[in-house]
């Protein structure tokens, strides 16, 4: 009974503060299940719906549109990537086509050190499946980046990547939003220019 007891009140944690303070580790652990949780249920619920109504997933995007407010929910492009790739048996290109259609980024937040981040370890010990996608969809990416941009600026890669190396490495959300968008935007048009000019001029 009390393991029971105990397990409803971790569970209840996920929903009783929305933003803990992630000073500690446990806090970041936290914030990082929450993002998850909820961006989870949203889109298992999107997708049953869609389901009900006789549509295959090869046209949710045409259904559905998720505005990414900022990079709390980003982890829901790998979400939407998983499930349609582990869960309904989709093939990749088809599966990312669909996931990038779905999503629109809109950026807050002008200052790159602002910019939110996850240490890769936090991330693989809480989304394991999730991080074996990143480093797919980053490999993926940073190939087109090559061959884009081939024989030019050879920082744009690292500058470019979903993942920024260091101790600890980490996964860039901004990047991720706006790699698995179909459009980004500021919250004006001038921080849109901005955003251009001086946050993510690479993109």
């Amino acid at each position: 009974y009390m393991g029971a007891v105990n397990e409803k009140v971790i569970s209840e944690n996920l929903s009783k503060i929305l933003y803990p303070n992630d000073e500690q580790h446990t806090g970041k652990r936290l914030r990082l299940e929450q993002q998850y949780f909820f961006v989870a249920c949203s889109l298992r619920d999107m997708i049953r719906i869609h389901q009900r109504s006789g549509r295959g997933l090869e046209r949710f995007h045409e259904k559905y549109a998720c505005q990414l407010n900022d990079t709390h929910p980003a982890i829901a492009v790998l979400e939407l990537l998983r499930l349609l790739l582990d869960e309904h048996g989709m093939d990749w290109d088809t599966a990312w086509l669909v996931t990038r259609n779905t999503f629109s980024y809109t950026n807050h937040t002008l200052l790159p050190e602002a910019l939110e981040k996850w240490s890769l370890e936090l991330l693989g010990s809480v989304l394991p499946r999730h991080l074996e996608l990143l480093y797919e969809v980053n490999s993926r990416f940073l190939d087109e980046v090559r061959i884009k941009y081939r024989g030019q600026d050879e920082g744009r890669l690292a500058r470019m990547s979903l993942i920024e190396e260091g101790d600890p490495k980490q996964l860039r959300m901004a990047n991720l939003s706006i790699v698995g968008s179909h459009s980004v935007n500021g919250v004006a048009a001038l921080h849109s220019r901005l955003l251009t000019s001086r946050v993510v001029p690479d993109f």
